[in-house]
């Protein structure tokens, strides 16, 4: 198969059969590769979730290998919350965080998830999902447009390629 090779000629079959690459790359590459969403929608930011991830005009997860959204929180790595979330419902979506297994991402998508919205005012409404999970991407609007939330997983999805393997995050 090798012969008898110049040494230019060796290194260029070396070049195009054996792939380099670190360790950190690989595990990005993977998590990358299948990244499930546990879709956690509780107002009108949902319906433009659904619009960003379902619809063929806009297919933002099916791009990503993301389509295949996980109902139960020990399958998934990535969870959207996009709606208003009370004080009433903050321990669920805490506890639904807590079930998810490591490395696990956080997309606040739109303005009552970040924020509260324009419902910030009333005693219920939790002022961010921040306040009981951290969150890695923010989108903001009221609802945000398709765009935004596919603009928010290329934002995820640099920030995960970038991550290292030594990271607190990967090793707890």
């Amino acid at each position: 198969m090798w012969g008898c090779l110049t040494m230019n000629q060796l290194k260029q079959k070396l070049k195009d059969s054996v792939l380099f690459t670190t360790i950190d790359k690989v595990l990005s590459w993977g998590r990358l590769s299948s990244m499930w969403p546990l879709e956690f929608g509780t107002a009108c930011c949902a319906i433009e979730m659904m619009m960003a991830g379902a619809a063929p005009q806009y297919d933002g997860l099916a791009r990503y290998g993301m389509e295949v959204a996980r109902v139960s929180p020990r399958q998934a790595d990535l969870m959207i919350v996009a709606g208003t979330i009370t004080h009433k419902m903050a321990p669920r979506v805490k506890r639904l965080y807590d079930q998810m297994p490591e490395p696990k991402y956080v997309i606040a998508m739109g303005a009552c998830a970040i924020s509260g919205g324009p419902f910030s005012m009333s005693y219920s409404v939790l002022k961010g999902v921040d306040k009981i999970i951290p969150v890695d991407v923010y989108i903001p609007g009221c609802p945000p447009r398709p765009e935004a939330l596919i603009d928010g997983i290329v934002k995820l999805r640099k920030k995960i390629s970038e991550e290292r393997l030594l990271s607190e995050k990967l090793l707890g």
